[in-house]
């Protein structure tokens, strides 16, 4: 059996990890003890933080059909109305990587949040075995996913957020993420794919009905998607698949692929960092939030 029968693909580009550089790491104490999974790997001690200055920020919990969602949440302090951004998380849990990229959102003017929607499935950021952590993240869904994310879009509403303007940004399994809600909620005006999974395993079609590439042309929001060159678990082929599949649709998308870098190359509290890369895929991304009016 092939690994993609049973191991989704952005599942492989992690573990087949970057090669460590030079930076430092820090301990796996210190690493639990700042908010990092351990799943991840060995996590920088030189991980980007960003302050909460400005902002009004901390953790939330949202009402779903079947409990309450803990999540994470940024905005400008004072502002009226900002534009509602969701941030579709990895597959290590609602962590400080994450909160960081919410407050970093929050900075641009958007009312950021990333709903923890695994948790039925336990606090997945204290995993430290990424093997114990596939079979959990791979059970979630795809109906009680886009759920969750319906549930907070109506809660940001419910804040002051400006819900006529929502985007969507996902990284790793969170990059598959926009895929799927960008193919299901006709209001999102926007969306972003770092690196998100395109084809299925065969074994998860009865909870995840269709890939990205066979949503395509259900397609209702413009979606960016940034991809390294040297991903392995979504071959360049894959994304020149999910580009012909778009544009037979007509749907509006483009894709802008880094070469030499790996899977995960924005995360950069791991060894895959790709400082350059993820510096120009964060403009890019902020580009197109602004093309598309979500962002001012």
């Amino acid at each position: 059996m092939r690994a993609s029968d049973h191991l989704a693909s952005d599942l492989i580009g992690l573990i087949r990890r970057a090669k460590l550089s030079r930076r430092r790491f820090m301990t796996t104490s210190a690493a639990a003890a700042a908010g990092y999974t351990l799943a991840a790997g060995p996590v920088s001690a030189a991980a980007i933080v960003t302050d909460t200055e400005g902002l009004d920020a901390g953790a939330a919990t949202i009402e779903t059909a079947d409990g309450a969602m803990p999540a994470y949440f940024a905005k400008p302090a004072g502002v009226a109305n900002p534009p509602v951004i969701l941030v579709a998380m990895e597959v290590f849990g609602l962590h400080e990587y994450i909160k960081d990229v919410v407050r970093r959102l929050a900075k641009l003017g958007a009312f950021a949040v990333a709903p923890d929607y695994y948790f039925r499935l336990g606090d997945l950021a204290k995993i430290s075995d990424i093997q114990a952590l596939i079979p959990l993240v791979n059970s979630k869904p795809d109906a009680q996913l886009i759920s969750d994310l319906d549930a907070t879009v109506r809660w940001a509403k419910s804040q002051g957020g400006d819900t006529s303007r929502l985007g969507i940004a996902g990284f790793c399994r969170g990059g598959r993420t926009v895929w799927v809600y960008c193919a299901t909620n006709p209001n999102v005006k926007a969306g972003v794919a770092f690196y998100g999974s395109l084809v299925d395993p065969a074994a998860q079609k009865a909870i995840w009905p269709k890939s990205p590439i066979k949503l395509a042309s259900e397609m209702k929001a413009p979606v960016l998607g940034l991809y390294g060159g040297a991903d392995q678990g979504i071959p360049h082929e894959q994304v020149e698949t999910m580009k012909a599949a778009l544009s037979a649709a007509g749907k509006t998308a483009e894709f802008k692929i880094y070469p030499g870098a790996p899977h995960g190359f924005h995360a950069d509290y791991r060894p895959s960092y790709t400082p350059d890369a993820a510096k120009d895929a964060w403009k890019q991304m902020t580009s197109w939030f602004k093309r598309w009016a979500v962002l001012d």
